[in-house]
Order: C-alpha cells, then sequence, then structure tokens
C-alpha cells in the first residue's frame, strides 16, 4: 500500500485510479492509497475502481 507523508493525503474526493497488470493479474489502485484485489479479468478491477470512487 502507498503510504503518503503525514499533511500529503489527498483531498476527499480527490481519488485518481487506475488499474495496474501484472502478468495475468489487474488490481486497481488510487492514488489515496487504496488497493483492490488481484483479479483475471481486467473489467472487474476496474468495477472495483469505480466502486471505490463512489465510496
Amino acid at each position: 500500500m502507498l503510504k503518503l507523508p503525514p499533511g500529503q493525503e489527498p483531498a476527499a474526493g480527490d481519488h485518481r485510479t487506475s488499474v495496474v497488470e501484472r502478468g495475468s493479474f489487474a488490481s486497481a489502485r488510487c492514488s489515496c492509497g487504496w488497493t483492490g484485489p488481484a483479479r483475471r479479468a481486467r473489467d472487474r478491477a476496474r468495477r472495483d475502481a469505480r466502486a471505490h470512487t463512489q465510496d
């Protein structure tokens, strides 16, 4: 998980997500440090990212 120095946390609602591929797995990651589970389906990883930004 990404650790940011104190005082540099993203503002509420300032989540930038991406999907990172490693081998045959994909996982969603966010600028806030959140990481979703590894998925074989890239579409499912994208849905994880959307669900995270909607929370």
